[in-house]
């Protein structure tokens, strides 16, 4: 008799919220299962995924050891998967507030900020579609939530606590392709030193290799191939309306 599936499948893709879970499965040391979801093939958008996922993005999981209960929405998953596994999550009152302030800080502030940087930089002009005022106003938003970060992490190791946590999972993918964003870094020496505390833990190492290492979020590589791949991918989402006095970028 074949052994039964691991509980958690995920349902993934190399982005940064992708890699949210899976960056936590591996520093949990649980079986899981990945699928990929093929933004090629657009399935995301997909019936079948549609009924996991309303919102028709990834990260999402399925707990095959509750009922086949869905979880979407990538901090929700670290949140889920926190409450189950009982780790990366205090049970302080204090420092599990703390770690969910800095996980909602990811959620609505660096991982929209640096996104639509990334979008207008990475995705919209490749595709002829050029605003240098929303470019600018993302890249400086996000330079500054990065600034908060530094500061932070002035005499720690890590957002909360003296261990990492679910805040940590989330912020890092999105910070750490600073450079995808063409925001920089440069005298924030205690985010620095926290992506290197991060990138050499093993976990880390063998979470973005999963479904498939995509270096250039992080600027190593064929990163110009990479923006030509990344911007044809999602061409489709970038549509405009023209009038006789100004063309608007709409964002789907």
């Amino acid at each position: 008799m074949a052994p039964p599936p691991p509980e958690i499948l995920v349902y993934t893709q190399s982005t940064m919220n992708g890699w949210k879970p899976v960056i936590m499965l591996e520093e949990l040391g649980v079986e899981y299962e990945v699928r990929e979801v093929s933004f090629d093939k657009r399935e995301q958008k997909s019936e079948w995924y549609l009924k996991l996922n309303p919102n028709g993005r990834i990260p999402t999981i399925v707990d095959r050891g509750n009922e086949d209960f869905v979880v979407f929405e990538s901090g929700a998953i670290l949140w889920y998967l926190a409450e189950k596994y009982g780790k990366f999550l205090s049970t302080d009152a204090n420092e599990r507030s703390a770690t969910l302030q800095w996980l909602f800080f990811q959620v609505g502030g660096i991982g929209p900020m640096m996104g639509q940087a990334m979008y207008f930089q990475r995705i919209a002009a490749p595709q002829g579609h050029q605003d240098d005022f929303a470019i600018r106003r993302f890249v400086d938003e996000s330079r500054r939530l990065l600034e908060v970060v530094d500061a932070r992490l002035d005499g720690r190791d890590y957002l909360v606590g003296d261990d990492i946590s679910i805040a940590d999972f989330a912020t890092y993918p999105w910070a750490r392709a600073y450079s995808w964003a063409k925001v920089s870094v440069d005298g924030l020496p205690n985010l620095q030193a926290w992506f290197d505390r991060i990138d050499a833990r093993p976990a880390t190492k063998r979470a973005l290799a999963k479904p498939h290492p995509f270096p250039a979020f992080f600027g190593q590589g064929d990163v110009e191939a990479a923006v030509a791949k990344n911007s044809d991918r999602f061409k489709t989402d970038v549509k405009t309306t023209t009038t006789t006095t100004t063309t608007t970028t709409l964002i789907r």
